[in-house]
């Protein structure tokens, strides 16, 4: 699903180097966690491979597709929601398919080769979506009058709408309490199942890092040369959390982050 090839970034033309001749791949279907401290490139990964970001050399390959832009298969949730304020929730659910029927399936804003949906298709989405998120009675409320994890429902059912093989998650919860937090972890873990999504979080959790990723990239002070891979297959298991597995995972982690006392 994803592949990368020697890719080198750097900001500017004197800075160090983020990533320098680093390849990695994650196969379709996987669920990634990454981590490292702050200033690792964790989320200059995920915009690159987002298309938000330029690449100084190598390649970045999502599918077929040599990542040079954005890509319309690829939904991506942020930290701070990304909701329009003054849309209600309804609005901002509705907001992407929108603007496929308004570009049409021109494989930038959406896929080539797929009609986008008709108005009434779409509404039966939007309305599945938020039903399916537990937000459809406040859709007509706008985000600035619902709570933090209704909001981040919210940029959640809006993605998820346009049925997405990649998943992207820069810190989605971040900001968020922790009981809210880890509903909507579980809520992840249960859709993903469902779907099948292809999924990659950026967290500095390592204990979200240990639920959400069966395979888990450390990143280290730049440059990066190389990934440094930790394997998870508990993640996502009933009880999980609970079990000494979890526990020696996150002390694993530490030990690796350098944070072990």
């Amino acid at each position: 699903m994803i592949t990368i090839e020697n890719l080198t970034f750097r900001y500017g033309p004197r800075a160090t180097p983020v990533f320098q001749d680093f390849s990695w791949h994650v196969a379709p279907g996987e669920a990634w966690s990454i981590i490292g401290p702050s200033g690792c490139g964790k989320t200059t990964l995920l915009m690159l491979i987002a298309g938000l970001r330029r690449a100084t050399s190598g390649t970045i390959r999502v599918g077929d597709t040599i990542i040079t832009r954005p890509r319309p298969e690829t939904g991506l949730i942020l930290q701070d929601f990304g909701l329009l304020p003054w849309a209600t929730v309804w609005d901002n659910v509705a907001l992407g398919l929108r603007v496929r029927r308004f570009y049409g399936p021109d494989g930038k804003h959406a896929p080539r080769g797929q009609p986008p949906p008709s108005r009434k298709e779409a509404r039966r989405m939007v309305e599945e979506w938020l039903r399916r998120l537990n937000i459809y009675e406040q859709r007509d409320r706008f985000p600035g009058a619902i709570s933090g994890g209704q909001r981040q429902r919210t940029a959640i059912a809006r993605t998820l709408a346009l049925q997405p093989d990649l998943l992207l998650m820069d810190e989605p919860f971040s900001s968020l309490d922790a009981p809210t937090r880890e509903d909507l972890q579980n809520l992840i873990l249960q859709l993903r199942a469902e779907i099948g999504l292809t999924s990659v979080i950026v967290t500095h959790a390592i204990e979200e890092a240990a639920i959400l990723g069966h395979k888990i990239l450390v990143l280290g002070e730049p440059p990066n040369t190389a990934p440094l891979v930790v394997e998870n297959p508990g993640a996502g298991a009933p009880g999980y959390r609970s079990t000494v597995d979890f526990l020696d995972k996150c002390t694993e982690l530490r030990t690796l982050m350098g944070l072990a006392h």
